[in-house]
């Protein structure tokens, strides 16, 4: 018999791949040209990032649900900053990549992502180069070759604009990890995005002004307020739902779940927009992505319980395990929150 514990965990990871599976549907219809047709993705991107920073403002100003933290100038200008720009150029990137290939696909490309953080820590010091790690990146590139050698529709522009996100994304782990740790610094997704939706506001309207602003006819535009307003919602409740799901389960639950949710996502894909289409070659590749995937969230889980376990008595091992889990994979998800 299942208890009520268990069974919240469960409704909140059916919850959290919902939520994900919807909001990167949602966004390719919204953006695709043979649907809602709306291709601007960062005008997109910034009306998410706009309404995240005004409800955040309310919870923590108005109705303080929250209290901000102690935020100087100097903490600002050299944390919130650069990690808001690498927020913003990794959601810009990942959005655009849908006017140019199948959610699918990008699905499998974003197998990709463990390779991309792991690079980007090795080059910023806060990981080694090791052999075993860097053969399962090798398994995982290999896959992710063998799966974009079967796709179909394969676009030059639209894989390297996934790719470029990726490791956008993985700069701003890295940032987070570097900068707003290492300072005791602790943001939950309303803080957060109390701090870095403003931000990230102000740096993607730069793209826009240069990119999109200049084609965009007002005239031609289908805005539905209604439609806006529950794409952004959806992209909000996401990020809530990661911090309950983190809170309830850790940071190794929601790593399955992400596995979970982008097989889940393949097969939708396909069902709703029937232009996408999956070859053999497209499942396999991934097949060994996924080999790859999973043995590196194994290395990870078993190097920070071996650390604990030479370091600490077994009473503070466990509750330390338990924040480090929540506290590095806290925006570690892999779908960043808009995108996924």
């Amino acid at each position: 018999m299942i208890n009520r514990q268990h069974f919240l965990t469960y409704i909140y990871l059916l919850v959290y791949i919902m939520l994900s599976s919807g909001v990167i549907l949602y966004n390719k219809w919204v953006l695709s040209t043979k649907y809602f047709n709306f291709p601007y993705p960062i005008t997109l991107t910034m009306i998410h990032m706009g309404f995240s920073g005004v409800v955040a403002f309310f919870l923590i100003r108005v109705f303080k649900v929250v209290s901000p933290i102690k935020m100087t100038f100097q903490i600002y200008a050299t944390c919130v900053i650069p990690i808001s720009a690498f927020f913003a150029a990794s959601l810009w990137f990942g959005n655009t990549a849908y006017l140019y290939i199948s959610v699918a696909f990008i699905q499998m490309l974003k197998a990709l992502m463990p390779v991309a953080t792991f690079l980007t820590a090795v080059v910023c010091g806060t990981d080694k180069l090791r052999c075993d790690v860097f053969l399962n990146m090798l398994l995982v590139s290999v896959g992710v070759v063998v799966s974009s050698y079967g796709e179909i529709h394969f676009n030059v522009l639209g894989t390297a604009y996934q790719v470029m996100g990726m490791f956008g994304e993985a700069l701003r782990l890295v940032l987070t990890q570097i900068l707003l740790q290492k300072k005791g610094l602790t943001l939950n997704p309303i803080t957060s995005l109390y701090y870095i939706a403003p931000c990230s506001f102000v740096f993607l309207f730069v793209p826009w002004y240069f990119l999109e602003k200049p084609v965009m006819e007002v005239s031609q535009i289908q805005f539905n307020f209604w439609i806006f307003f529950s794409n952004a919602l959806c992209a909000l409740a996401l990020n809530f739902s990661i911090f309950l799901v983190i809170g309830r389960t850790g940071a190794v639950t929601i790593r399955v779940a992400g596995v979970l949710k982008d097989w889940i996502l393949i097969a939708l894909s396909t069902v709703l927009f029937p232009e996408s289409v999956i070859t053999g070659l497209n499942l396999i590749g991934y097949a060994i992505a996924l080999c790859g995937v999973v043995m590196y969230n194994y290395l990870k889980v078993r190097d920070s319980r071996a650390s604990q376990l030479s370091s600490e008595s077994l009473p503070d091992r466990a509750v330390k395990e338990l924040k480090m889990e929540k506290a590095s994979d806290l925006y570690a998800p892999n779908d960043n929150v808009n995108k996924h």
